[in-house]
């Protein structure tokens, strides 16, 4: 894997305040390029920047000016000045829904929000990171778009390349819900099952990048992912405008490669460093489902190395047996004073129904999960109901209808004498 250090850079690429790729383990800097595993100890590369000094006030208004999506926060993000212009979905800036009945049902006293990301154009927070992935590979030359995902990414993908011009070749595993494949085939570009776990499709596209095969591919979270993963940033930046630029207490996240845990936190402190919101404490909880809770497990058992395991439930987009950042969400936890924690497949359904029931909101699995999770971690005292707490729901129900199994409650003819004896 060829890499170029800062100091011999000599082609610039245009992202922003994007300044070098920096290792998280050992700090070894990088030029910006489509590279993600540091040359000196092969640990994870994220993106570093020269953020934008000066006025906090003058850059809240900046902000606060810009566009309704993500774009308003382009001077925190790797992306050109002039992104908004460019052919795109302009994912982001979707609702921050108080949640006052759900908070009475699960015994909060404090504000309860629901971060609802099925408002994204192809109903996920997905839209957000290839957003971003999709500026790199611009930058880069890329002219295929591909991923290796478990459902919602696919989609994002191949919605994305289509907007912007770019073909598009995404990998699934062969069993997915039948609403993310189609959601995943309809953009008209090609979609390959694979027989395996979302491990094994990754592993995959690891491949496929170091063949001639691959060549001119952007995989928007392989060698694109440090990019990409900043797009989970502005769910944080979101969060706090619409809280009326403060941090929340807590916030709970669903774990999945644990990428966008581990993001929302770096897009909190960014906010503090760069005075746009006062500096106080906040705890951030992960939201597994039982059977694929390796970093869950991990968190319990005090441990600091995070097992593979092998993905059985019905929250797919979860099911990461072997997370990358998973000893970063472990590490944010604990740091945080937060916890990481699991349901099991009935509970997700149940959730889904409350929050459904409560609030208005279909969510998907992962949704179940996080509102699942938010609800054990109240009963067994690890998360306070007396503060402001956001709950992330990524998904729109209408993908995983297999999980919740409904329909009428009864069929009557079409008479009012049948209404009333229906007893309804």
């Amino acid at each position: 894997m060829a890499v170029q250090s800062v100091e011999s850079s000599t082609t610039p690429v245009a992202l922003g305040p994007a300044a070098a790729l920096s290792c998280r383990e050992c700090g070894e800097r990088f030029g910006l390029g489509p590279i993600f595993a540091c040359a000196v100890c092969f640990g994870p590369l994220e993106v570093a920047y020269e953020l934008p000094a000066g006025d906090p006030e003058a850059l809240r208004r900046r902000i606060e000016a810009g566009p309704r999506n993500i774009w308003r926060y382009a001077p925190l993000l790797p992306v050109p000045a002039d992104v908004a212009d460019k052919p795109g979905l302009n994912p982001g800036f979707t609702q921050l829904v108080k949640a006052d009945n759900l908070a009475r049902e699960l015994g909060f006293t404090g504000g309860l929000y629901v971060k609802d990301d099925s408002g994204n154009p192809t109903h996920s927070f997905k839209d957000r990171v290839v957003a971003i992935a999709v500026e790199a590979a611009r930058a880069f030359g890329f002219t295929t778009l591909s991923c290796s995902s478990t459902g919602n990414l696919a989609g994002a993908v191949g919605a994305a390349a289509a907007r912007a011009g770019f073909r598009s070749c995404v990998f699934i595993p062969h069993d997915l819900e039948a609403g993310k494949v189609v959601m995943a085939a309809v953009y008209g570009g090609d979609l390959v099952g694979i027989e395996g776990t979302y491990d094994d499709v990754n592993r995959f596209c690891s491949e496929l990048i170091g063949d001639p095969l691959g060549e001119g591919w952007g995989f928007v979270n392989v060698n694109l992912r440090p990019y990409y993963g900043e797009g989970s940033k502005t769910l944080a930046y979101e969060i706090c405008e619409q809280l009326g630029w403060r941090l929340p207490d807590q916030i709970v996240v669903p774990v999945a490669s644990g990428s966008q845990l581990t993001k929302i936190d770096k897009g909190l402190k960014e906010l503090v460093a760069l005075g746009l919101v006062e500096d106080r404490p906040y705890k951030i909880f992960g939201a597994q489902a039982e059977g694929c809770s390796p970093v869950s497990r991990a968190f319990k058992d005090g441990q600091d190395v995070v097992r593979p395991v092998k993905p059985d439930t019905i929250a797919k987009s979860l099911a990461i047996g072997n997370p990358a950042d998973g000893p970063y969400v472990l590490d944010i936890a604990r740091r945080t004073g937060g916890a990481v924690e699991d349901v099991t497949d009935p509970e997700i359904v149940d959730a889904i129904r409350l929050l459904a029931r409560t609030e208005g909101i279909f969510a998907e699995t992962a949704g179940g999960v996080t509102v699942g999770v938010t609800r054990k971690l109240v009963e067994r005292g690890l998360l306070d109901p007396s503060l402001t707490t956001v709950v992330l729901n990524t998904g729109d129900g209408l993908k995983t209808l297999d999980a919740v199994a409904a329909g009428p409650m009864v069929t009557i003819r079409p008479s009012l004498d049948a209404f009333r004896d229906a007893g309804l």
